[in-house]
């Protein structure tokens, strides 16, 4: 049952005081969370359930946004991620034939607190030029002074480890169909795709929680180890950098994505930024300096790897650079068939013109199994 929102009000609140006025989405309350904006003009249930956007509040810059509705297989995840949604137009009824239910009805079931109905432009251009900083709606307290107060206590994105908050709690397997190869996954908030661009590549994956030890993982001798994406603060996690430079040092063929990019990367003694602005969209262009060949890319993160500390390790090979802005956008180690990269190339939804890295991990795992054999002969 839908909740009546034709008179409802909510206020959005930003860190350094700037109020917007619009209509209630979602379900009715007050939600926290850092604001940030994606570019994405479709693919919105998919980006919902991402558990890199925990503890964000999410700006849509597309216009328009529940048209279509939600489908019971457009997910990344058990449920949405999401702290919040800003809209610029938000529709509580859908067109879609193969649609299994309103965006309204999804919010509700979730209780994510919405917005819509605001200049998600004005706000945009005020969030580039101001930088990432915290946000609070509210469909129940309208008094712009008190969400004022409550924002300045809502903790800063900087420090805050997230990915316990979304990993797995259990152990569990997902096998494909004649699989050649096992892979571990190392769950740190980790999308649905990625899982199957694994399993469609021959790969039965056994997915652990985020607090697994490296021995633990060894132990099931796997033929790769894949890090997932996730929230928070990479430099928050020593307890998991240390076990990951465990599994680099194993010389198991490692694929890291987005925070397990970024972990890979500590673990090797680089180090990680907040950035001004994150980038969040499905256009992103990549240029990969290997093959001089640029890609359009999937992205979703609001910290990145130091490119001055990877230019200083002898053992990293910057390997992507972000085309926007210059930024690390991948890396490879040099001694070992390990590499990582800071965007989706799952992208789900979005462009696959970086799925090659899914086949370039599956080359490195059978290599290294080849090679293994032959010793053993």
């Amino acid at each position: 049952m839908q909740t009546d929102l034709s008179s409802q009000k909510a206020i959005l609140v930003l860190e350094d005081g700037t109020a917007f006025e619009g209509k209630a989405a979602g379900a009715i309350g007050t939600t926290t969370g850092e604001i940030a904006f994606n570019t994405g003009m479709y693919g919105y249930q998919e980006i919902f359930t991402d558990p890199s956007y925990y503890g964000q509040i999410l700006v849509m810059a597309t216009s328009h946004i529940g048209n279509y509705g939600v489908h019971d297989e457009e997910v990344e995840s058990d449920g949405m991620k999401i702290a919040g949604l800003v809209t610029k137009k938000f529709s509580d009824v859908y067109s879609r034939v193969a649609g299994s239910g309103t965006l309204q009805d999804y919010l509700e079931r979730d209780n994510k607190v919405g917005i819509s109905d605001i200049d998600t432009r004005k706000l945009v251009r005020h969030i580039r030029e101001k930088g990432a900083m915290n946000a609070i709606i509210s469909s129940e307290d309208l008094d712009v002074e008190s969400l004022r107060a409550k924002v300045k206590e809502v903790p800063s994105m900087e420090g805050l480890e997230l990915s316990s908050k979304v990993t797995t709690k259990e152990k569990y397997t997902t096998n494909a169909e004649n699989g050649k190869f096992n892979v571990a996954l190392l769950d740190l908030g980790v999308k649905t795709n990625i899982v199957r661009c694994l399993t469609e590549r021959g790969c039965n994956v056994t997915v652990y929680p985020m607090s697994t030890s490296a021995e633990e993982i060894l132990a099931s001798n796997p033929d790769g180890i894949m890090l997932s994406n996730g929230p928070g603060d990479p430099a928050a996690m020593p307890e998991v950098v240390a076990e990951v430079k465990k599994l680099v040092e194993s010389g198991t063929p490692s694929f890291g994505i987005c925070l397990g990019h970024q972990v890979i990367a500590l673990s090797q003694g680089l180090a990680t930024e907040k950035m001004f602005n994150g980038h969040r969209g499905v256009n992103h262009p990549i240029k990969n300096l290997v093959t001089t060949k640029s890609e359009i890319t999937s992205q979703n993160h609001g910290f990145v790897v130091s490119m001055k500390s990877a230019e200083e390790n002898e053992n990293i090979e910057v390997t992507h650079i972000h085309l926007n802005d210059d930024t690390l956008a991948g890396i490879r180690l040099k001694n070992l068939p390990v590499f990582s990269v800071q965007y989706h190339p799952e992208a789900s939804a979005g462009p696959h013109d970086s799925r090659y890295l899914f086949d370039q991990f599956i080359t490195n795992i059978a290599s290294h199994s080849n090679a293994e054999l032959t010793q053993s002969l």
